[in-house]
């Protein structure tokens, strides 16, 4: 994986080992980034199930103010740890070893613009991150965006309290689904 814009553009970043995560593509990352376009300056973003950290880092470089990383393998942690260092955004960066599920049930410590949820595929994980979420949106500030990148075989239709979808861009056979809180009008 590599930063395809902004500061640190064109910088590679390390792969965790193994092969217990799955890199977004260049061609999704720059989609998807096409797609916050300036808004993600001065945001910040919660990078759930983080992987080698390539989301939030590409927000990094593109000017977001803070990212907080988690992922529960502390191989994935200590990637993600190790390419911040390597692009120098660590102090613009949290990192945690820890369950996303766990930490999205707490009160929140801090609200996101951008909640990004990647999880492991076909293990419905995407499903119950969302759910979470809904029950509790103290996590989002008023405009935040909740993206959830899986593959098109894994989407259904959620029934939701708080949120609602409102965009979904496919690229091969990855699905990016957008989700925001409802307003009065959503009904």
């Amino acid at each position: 994986p590599r930063i395809i814009g902004g500061k640190a553009r064109g910088m590679r970043l390390q792969p965790v080992p193994g092969d217990s995560t799955r890199p977004i593509t260049d061609r999704v990352k720059e989609a998807l980034f096409n797609i916050l376009g300036n808004d993600i300056q001065g945001a910040a973003m919660l990078d759930l199930f983080g992987g080698t950290g390539s989301v939030g880092i590409e927000a990094l470089s593109r000017g977001a103010r803070f990212v907080r990383f988690l992922d529960k393998l502390p191989v994935a942690a200590k990637t993600i740890h190790n390419n911040l260092l390597h692009t120098g955004f660590e102090k613009s960066a949290q990192v945690r070893t820890m369950d996303a599920f766990i930490l999205l049930k707490q009160p929140a410590d801090q609200k996101f613009e951008y909640i990004y949820i990647a999880p492991p595929q076909y293990k419905e994980m995407w499903e119950r991150a969302m759910l979470i979420l809904d029950s509790n949106t103290s996590w989002l500030t008023d405009d935040a965006w909740v993206i959830v990148q899986i593959n098109p075989l894994e989407y259904k239709e959620l029934t939701l309290s708080n949120l609602h979808e409102f965009e979904q861009r496919k690229y091969g056979d990855t699905l990016l689904v957008f989700y925001e809180i409802k307003s009065a009008n959503d009904g």
